[in-house]
């Protein structure tokens, strides 16, 4: 979760919804920081479900696949619920080699029928992290899904793309109005936290255990948050805020 720069204004973040999904890659992709905010929005009584594309069965070197994406995916529904989310599903494409496409495209869309959410919350999909060319580039299943999840926003509102969701009696949802994007270099937005929901996205993170103790460097996840969130916050005029780049719909 990269700092705002300290010259760049944030609107607030503060249209009234109800319902939000948010659509990822990977088991911990939303703990690097979205998830400080999704726990303001379920304390504040809104709901929000995660739709993961992959289990990260490819995400720690020292444990196969078929060990490995289990662990992951117990450990993303722990992180869920220390920040209020109920319901974690997982679409069940291959770690490392999601391709954007169709199938992927209708998987979401399908998700968002189901939830009916009026905001969809994914990752950074641009070529690199930071605001600097040649910066540390991103990685594809990153890429791929957050831009695909910004297309499935209008394919499940359309019904005649992908005709057979209808025939599943999945009816087109016209009502997601925002993309919010977690960790772009250029944020639009910001959702004002406090102590509370900062620690509860701190226990979201640790809930990743195995997955952290996988990288083997010594890593401090209040740190890793507090520090963006604090740098986030004048941007708002408060203490603490979680960025977010927007698209209206």
């Amino acid at each position: 979760m990269p700092p705002t720069p300290p010259d760049v204004t944030l609107e607030a973040f503060d249209e009234p919804w109800s319902r939000a999904l948010c659509v990822v890659a990977h088991p911990d992709d939303l703990e690097y920081g979205a998830s400080v905010a999704v726990a303001h929005w379920t304390t504040a009584g809104r709901e929000v479900g995660y739709v993961l594309a992959t289990a990260g069965e490819a995400g720690i070197d020292g444990l196969e696949p078929a060990r490995c994406g289990p662990l992951r995916e117990a450990e993303e529904q722990a992180a869920a619920e220390q920040v209020g989310v109920p319901v974690v599903e997982f679409l069940g494409h291959r770690d490392g080699t999601v391709e954007y496409g169709l199938p992927l495209r209708r998987d979401i869309a399908r998700a968002i029928r189901r939830h009916r959410p009026e905001l969809v919350v994914t990752g950074h999909f641009g070529l690199a992290w930071g605001t600097n060319v040649g910066g540390p580039a991103n990685q594809a299943d990153h890429r791929h899904v957050g831009l695909a999840a910004l297309d499935a926003c209008r394919d499940a509102g359309n019904r005649w793309i992908f005709p057979e969701l209808l025939e599943e009696r999945h009816e087109p949802w016209h009502g997601v109005r925002w993309l919010a994007v977690s960790g772009s270099p250029t944020p639009t937005h910001g959702v004002a936290v406090d102590a509370a929901d900062l620690d509860r996205g701190v226990a979201s993170l640790e809930a990743h255990a195995a997955y952290l103790a996988g990288l083997g460097t010594d890593f401090d996840a209040r740190a890793f948050l507090e520090a963006p969130c604090r740098a986030t916050g004048p941007a708002l005029g408060v203490d603490l805020a979680v960025a977010f780049e927007r698209y209206s719909l």
